[in-house]
């Protein structure tokens, strides 16, 4: 049995998520969660997120998730971070004024186009947040984009991004007036801005290798 937590600290799509990595084999078993046993034990862990990050932060704190989490990326096991999950993982973020996090990535969060206003390269007004489907550029080699077309879509829904400090940690990247980072990856961990539960055929497949993945960043 492939047992897989995701940790419930009331403010992601968990469910959506949980019913994605079900529908991928009967051997997939998800807790949903905020237990720190159940979440260790399990074989692979899910850190998602959605809503504003002063809310999630206070949740996260409120709940001890933060040494969770700092618990299951140091364990070495395969940790899937998801949108808000993915920004609770840096250092801080310009939301809500200024919120730090956990900084376990290094890098910030910041909003498009800052207090202005956010341009394409044509010089068209973007809409915040950044909402709907976009390219993902690989930029670099890494077991869960194994059967996945560079530049396919996947869906966003996000007003804030993150801008990591290390390079090197940039796993996948997306132009919404600028380039920013769609995944991040480090040892056991990888973090994508986007969701995959509602990115159809390259979600699942993301899914799906991260099922199988052991952790280790080599293809």
């Amino acid at each position: 049995m492939n047992r897989v937590a995701v940790i419930d600290y009331g403010m992601g799509n968990l469910h959506s998520v949980s019913k994605a990595l079900e529908s991928l084999g009967s051997d997939v078993q998800v807790d949903i969660t905020s237990d720190a046993s159940r979440i260790l034990s399990a074989d692979r862990i899910v850190f998602p997120g959605v809503g504003a990050i002063r809310d999630c932060m206070a949740e996260i704190l409120r709940l001890g998730i933060d040494h969770i989490v700092r618990d299951a990326v140091a364990s070495g096991k395969p940790v899937l971070a998801i949108c808000v999950g993915m920004q609770a993982l840096m250092q801080s973020s310009d939301e809500n004024g200024y919120v730090p996090c956990l900084g376990l990535l290094p890098g910030s969060v910041r909003r498009f186009g800052g207090s202005g206003t956010l341009l394409d390269t044509d010089g068209n007004r973007l809409k915040v947040p950044h909402m709907g489907w976009n390219n993902v550029r690989q930029t670099q080699a890494h077991p869960l984009w194994q059967g996945i077309d560079d530049n396919s879509r996947f869906y966003f829904v996000h007003s804030y991004f993150v801008e990591p400090t290390d390079k090197n940690q940039l796993a996948g990247e997306t132009e919404y007036g600028h380039a920013f980072a769609a995944a991040l990856s480090k040892d056991s961990l990888f973090a994508v801005q986007f969701h995959p539960e509602k990115s159809q055929h390259c979600g699942l497949q993301l899914l799906r290798n991260f099922l199988a993945w052991n952790g280790q960043c080599h293809q």
